[in-house]
């Protein structure tokens, strides 16, 4: 199996690609458009603010690439709210795939961003096969993807939020996968078993 990570300058690619070592599986990772669309999975991780690396990807025609890949996709933390119709986060157009708005927790009692681990429940779709209600998930985030009819996992932290969403061939995890343990590595392998 073929599967590529999203080069960019807000992918956390390094941890992605350790975590799929531990599964033996070595990942390219890449941003040339034919290594992408040839791929049997794609992971698009990601790091940092949206307005940044939504410019990155412009500039090197990845936002067309990506909104038209055909093969299972995962969006992890920023790639899951790079993947959205919008962000607040300096007002930013995503890439329009998940029909969802990015939002700001707003609370003066919360501590901002979510750092740590918070559980999911409300668990849905095969890519939380074998994953118990309520498991613990690593988060870093201060943005959050709304929830709705494609929501297969939630999180409170404050509000209700979509932990992961499914949208035709787009999955997507608001937490970082590859680094909430055995938990994570279930959903990852979940993933490439698609």
């Amino acid at each position: 199996m073929k599967v590529a990570i999203v080069k960019y300058n807000a992918g956390n690619v390094e941890s992605v690609k350790n975590a799929l070592h531990r599964l033996n599986v070595e990942p390219i990772i890449s941003d040339d458009a034919e290594i992408l669309r040839s791929a049997d999975r794609v992971i698009f991780p990601g790091v940092g603010e949206a307005s940044t690396a939504m410019n990155y990807l412009r500039a090197r025609n990845l936002d067309s690439v990506i909104a038209n890949l055909t093969q299972p996709v995962l969006g992890v933390c920023l790639g899951m709210q790079l993947l959205c119709e919008s962000s607040e986060e300096n007002e930013t157009q995503c890439l329009g795939i998940l029909p969802y708005r990015v939002r700001k927790f707003a609370s003066e009692n919360l501590k901002i961003p979510q750092m740590g681990w918070n559980n999911v429940f409300d668990l849905k779709a095969p890519l939380f096969a074998g994953v118990e209600e309520n498991a613990y998930v690593y988060f870093v985030h201060s943005f959050y993807v709304e929830s709705g009819a494609e929501t297969i996992a939630t999180c409170d932290y404050a509000v209700k939020f979509s932990a992961a969403v499914v949208h035709q061939n787009f999955y997507a995890v608001q937490f970082h996968a590859e680094k909430s343990g055995a938990v994570g590595e279930r959903i990852l392998e979940n993933f490439l078993n698609i």
